[in-house]
């Protein structure tokens, strides 16, 4: 018996009926009906947060520490689409509303996606938040130490961020001027397409320094005034699309270059016997 894919007609408990009684019945994948959003189950472990001190353009604030999360999380396969947003909201506050319903929605600050996410789950009654600082990094490294998750040398001809000024060892590359559909590059090792560039996106973190310690399952609350984006974006360099970078915003601002991604997470949670 496999685990089933969600359809039309496919509740969570039956999603989560799958064939190995009392050890892991979690789904790999799990498509949201309303909106056909995907994610991907992220497995639990440790990694090394931040940058070591010869990576190119690493910044005082990456300061290599170690990490441990403790329990799985499923994290967008994809950016939140403009088409996605218009479906749970009825409109569309995109600047590159021509870029077409696949495109990220942008130009979003963090109390536009509360609204979004009390919408989304208005709709579909399932329960949905942005990923931790922590949760994104892990997810970008996809279980390696390479300086974009997808290799060491990255140009833009595999991610969509301003390539004309290249990365040390990448040969030179295209500048987009605006946003790509999710999904025109190539996936990482766990799946998930557009970590480095497009558009930034937010995460759950106040923009606090680093510990000098290891940590479990972090969520950084500080007071301070901004809090941390990921992934760089279309409008910046290669520097920018690395997974260790750490970027800040205010919660009330928004842009064209600003946007997010989901964790979905399960009613039932049998990663650790706990809704």
């Amino acid at each position: 018996m496999k685990c089933l894919r969600p359809g039309p007609l496919a509740g969570l408990s039956l999603i989560l009926a799958c064939c190995s009684p009392g050890l892991d019945q979690r789904p790999t994948s799990w498509t949201e009906t309303t909106t056909g959003m995907e994610f991907v189950r992220i497995e639990p472990g440790s990694f090394e947060m931040g940058s070591p001190v010869d990576e190119p353009y690493r910044e005082d604030q990456e300061l290599l520490h170690r990490v441990t999360l403790t329990r799985f999380f499923y994290m967008g396969r994809f950016e939140v689409t403009q088409g996605v947003w218009e479906t749970v909201m009825g409109e569309n506050p995109s600047q590159f509303r021509d870029c077409g319903s696949d495109c990220p929605v942008e130009n979003v600050n963090l109390f536009d996606i509360e609204k979004f996410v009390a919408a989304l789950e208005g709709l579909s009654g399932e329960k949905f938040r942005l990923p931790t600082e922590a949760e994104w990094e892990y997810a970008c490294r996809a279980g390696g130490r390479s300086v974009f998750g997808i290799g060491e040398r990255v140009s833009s001809a595999r991610a969509n961020f301003d390539g004309r000024d290249p990365f040390p060892g990448a040969e030179p590359g295209p500048y987009r001027t605006r946003p790509t559909p999710v999904g025109s590059f190539a996936e990482n090792a766990w799946g998930l397409h557009d970590m480095n560039g497009n558009v930034w996106e937010w995460t759950q973190d106040d923009h606090c320094p680093y510990p000098e310690y290891p940590v479990v399952d972090p969520l950084a609350r500080c007071g301070a005034e901004f809090r941390v984006i990921r992934g760089g974006s279309w409008y910046f360099g290669p520097d920018s699309a690395r997974c260790a970078l750490r970027y800040i915003h205010r919660p009330v601002d928004d842009g064209p270059s600003l946007g997010f991604r989901l964790v979905w997470e399960p009613t039932l949670n049998p990663g650790r016997g706990e809704p």
